[in-house]
């Protein structure tokens, strides 16, 4: 192949390439760049051809003055150059971030005559990864404290109350209605605690069947019932040198009660199926929705176990008792639903911020949650409006709240419970359907019917024989 055809299939291959290409000789001067480099700086090869590399403005470029006063690049010292990120100016000025090779161009003498480097334009995915670690930041955001949002007094009462409980290694006891943020409030007393290093470990108590919850909570040996076919770790041993969080306490059986007794007293488990016990250093913090003391006097809470937990009592607020914390909630799901979704809803308007501070909030902060990812599948406006809300918002709509009446004027939890029938009702008795209407979780469907004594398939049929 002749040279002068060599030549010509080389810069045509050169041109093809994506990553531009700049050759410069030992002053620095630009002797040809290919299409590409045109391309990402927007300068010609006539306006590029004899001046300076430092027309680029590279950030990366490390120059040394040798002996005659001339300026050379860093890269005449050591040969080459491997993958360094940078920027470049363009010629419109706009910055462009690139990945950075160069090597020195060698005549057949080996005296070095310029230098090559390739230029990747990697803007697209910098300014990509700029836009996820802002995702990122925004949905991992810690407002207010640890995470949890008010400003309102009760609970600047309430974050008060976490840090003096932080400082103790006493057992804490969280009572709250369902959804009130119970979790929040546990998880921040172990953040600020001494414990903190150590783990913190959860048990919803009213999830687990009681036949596994002691398996679960104090572990097994091999053979310790059917199934069991090796030694398990219990959430307890998990919990060593830190907290263990026994949400829906008041659910659990008394004779689980009586062996947790003997961990607060002793300080030691001993696993399903054997005898020996295993001390463990953990901070017991539960939490509640039901009234302990009425369950003491029902015989279904133990007297000795209530005492043992209710150290440190917190109460946590509804949010019907908080309303000024309302703005801030819904400002911050909204704002961490929209990030989620590929929806352009710029806000949330006067009449439906009206009506979330007119509703009561049966299932308190995670039922304002639900709302909100209720309203982003059925708006498609640039604000949320009322008919975005789910309906249950509107069933139990009051005038605007005043400082002289905050407090709902009927009993909350008959209404909870009529409203559970007759969602049972409509959903046909499936607690998953049920769930969705009244816009909480699966497992708080579950409580709710449990607390209330509520059976599916009876409630349908009285709901029936009354029509």
């Amino acid at each position: 192949m002749a040279e002068q055809e060599l030549d010509r299939y080389w810069k045509t291959v050169v041109n093809t390439i994506q990553d531009g290409i700049m050759i410069v000789n030992t002053r620095g001067a630009i002797v040809s760049v290919n299409r590409a480099f045109e391309t990402m700086t927007g300068y010609s090869q006539d306006e590029l051809l004899g001046r300076t590399c430092s027309i680029l403005e590279c950030n990366a470029c490390l120059k040394e003055m040798d002996t005659s006063d001339e300026y050379w690049c860093e890269l005449f010292r050591y040969g080459e150059l491997h993958t360094r990120r940078c920027t470049i100016r363009s010629r419109s000025g706009r910055i462009i971030h690139a990945v950075q090779n160069a090597s020195l161009l060698k005549d057949s003498s080996g005296n070095v005559i310029g230098a090559v480097g390739t230029l990747t334009d990697v803007s697209d995915v910098i300014e990509k990864d700029i836009q996820i670690a802002a995702f990122r930041e925004e949905l991992r955001s810690r407002d207010g404290f640890y995470g949890i949002i008010g400003v309102s007094p009760p609970m600047l009462q309430v974050f008060d109350l976490i840090k003096n409980a932080a400082c103790s290694d006493a057992p804490v006891i969280i009572y709250g209605e369902s959804g009130a943020g119970k979790e929040l409030v546990a998880q921040a007393i172990h953040e600020i605690g001494e414990r903190r290093n150590g783990p913190f470990v959860k048990v919803n108590c009213a999830s687990l069947a009681d036949s596994l919850l002691e398996s679960e909570l104090f572990g097994h040996v091999r053979g310790a019932y059917t199934g069991a076919i090796r030694d398990r770790v219990g959430r307890f041993e998990k919990a060593s040198d830190g907290d263990i969080f026994l949400d829906e306490v008041g659910d659990l059986p008394l004779g689980t009660q009586v062996k947790l007794l003997r961990v607060l007293e002793d300080k030691t488990i001993e696993r399903v199926g054997a005898s020996s016990p295993i001390p463990v250093n953990v901070r017991i913090i539960s939490a509640t929705n039901w009234n302990l003391q009425q369950l003491i006097e029902k015989g279904k809470f133990r007297r000795d176990f209530f005492f043992r937990i209710n150290v440190i009592p917190i109460h946590l607020p509804p949010l019907r008792d908080r309303l000024d914390d309302i703005p801030l909630l819904a400002e911050a799901f909204f704002r961490k639903i929209r990030l989620k979704s590929d929806k352009n809803i710029k806000g949330i308007s006067k009449q439906a911020m009206d009506v979330l501070m007119s509703y009561e909030w049966p299932g308190n902060v995670r039922e304002l949650k639900s709302a909100f990812e209720y309203a982003f599948v059925t708006c498609h406006d640039s604000l949320i409006l009322p008919e975005h809300l789910p309906p249950a918002t509107g069933r139990m709509r009051l005038a605007p709240a005043t400082s002289e009446s905050r407090r709902p004027s009927y009993d909350m939890r008959e209404i909870e419970k009529q409203e559970l029938i007759e969602a049972l009702k409509k959903s046909g008795g499936n607690q998953s359907r049920t769930a969705e209407l009244l816009g909480v979780s699966r497992v708080t469907i579950y409580n709710r019917m449990k607390r209330y004594g509520v059976n599916a398939s009876r409630s349908i049929e009285a709901q029936e024989r009354t029509m």
